[in-house]
């Protein structure tokens, strides 16, 4: 198989970009697949193109098109008459003529399926993993990381894009809620952040400093009330470190019973359950891997390719059914 692989955003700090590197590495190891890394693909070079964010979605793609949908909550923008809005419209027009849909989670999917109006056989849920670079870190690590982003020695823990509208407003809530731990932030655009009182932001770290800042932290805040798969909370359990976060599909679906989960929107629960959190003795984070992300997402291109086979020679930008049951094809 001749793969097209939408390698952009794998330069970023991101949940996608991480999503992007390890998905990419894991399939470098497939003997059944090669790539090309390229967001233009050419029918004579490849025989199925990956987008692997929105963004990489095509309106008229040469080939069969698989597209992964990590968070469907804007959906609802996608009817706005806004310049943003007609933008993301397009992208879920791309969408929708897709051969296969990957979302990392049941939510993602059912609410995919119910607004776009996709085949239940398009949707397939693969969910993400934990990059092996996330395990306990030892005390001179975590002393290190201490010392170098002038970290308390205990503190609660927030790690994401500090850019994100959505994400300012649960930031700045528990930044004026009383707490008995400083916070702190790890992300990209954390300059607005630093006026708040008893909170300390670090700005982008590496891997490596990252594993420490959690091994160190006494639990993580995962106030998230999307619909995506939260990567984060993900690495936090690897290394051994308690996560709170607010009870959505999205969150209990993935996190389960790893995680104390409190009514969404109520942030004095949330940081009661933090200030209570105990770490555990060992990780807790699920036993599922990158390797068997990639497996799993070889069989869609697979499904996809096999699909456009069984159908007339029309442009593959058009070959997909349309019925109209809502519950997504796979749970892996």
């Amino acid at each position: 198989m001749n793969l097209a692989f939408d390698s952009r955003p794998a330069s970023e700090l991101s949940g996608v970009a991480r999503y992007t590197r390890c998905l990419l590495h894991e399939l470098r190891s497939c003997l059944t697949v090669d790539i090309t890394e390229t967001h233009k693909p050419r029918a004579h070079v490849a025989d199925l193109y990956h987008a692997p964010w929105l963004a990489g979605a095509m309106l008229h793609p040469p080939l069969p098109m698989v597209v992964t949908v990590h968070d469907a909550s804007s959906l609802h923008l996608s009817s706005e008459l806004t310049r943003g809005g007609m933008r993301l419209r397009l992208r879920y027009l791309a969408v929708e003529r897709a051969l296969r849909v990957i979302c990392t989670t049941t939510a993602a999917a059912e609410q995919t399926i119910d607004r776009l109006g996709l085949s239940v056989d398009q949707v397939v849920v693969i969910p993400e993993a934990a990059d092996p670079v996330f395990s306990p870190r030892g005390t001179k690590a975590v002393a290190a990381a201490r010392r170098r982003f002038s970290l308390p020695e205990r503190y609660l823990l927030w790690v994401g894009d500090l850019t994100s509208a959505m994400h300012r407003r649960s930031i700045t809530a528990i930044a004026h809620a009383h707490r008995q731990l400083p916070l702190v932030l790890v992300g990209p655009g954390d300059r607005w952040a630093r006026s708040f009182s008893n909170v300390v932001t670090t700005g982008e770290v590496s891997d490596d400093d990252l594993a420490a800042i959690y091994t160190g932290a006494h639990a993580l805040m995962f106030p998230g009330d999307g619909n995506g798969f939260g990567l984060t909370a993900i690495e936090a359990l690897a290394c051994g470190t308690p996560v709170v976060g607010y009870d959505t599909p999205a969150t209990a679906e993935v996190l389960g019973e790893r995680a104390e989960l409190v009514p969404a929107g109520q942030v004095d629960a949330l940081l009661e359950a933090a200030h209570a959190a105990v770490r555990p003795q060992v990780p807790v984070a699920p036993e599922w891997t990158w390797s068997a992300v990639a497996a799993a997402t070889c069989e869609v291109y697979q499904a996809a390719l096999d699909h456009c086979e069984s159908l007339p020679a029309v442009r593959p930008s058009i070959r997909r059914g349309r019925d109209h049951d809502r519950q997504p094809s796979a749970r892996v």
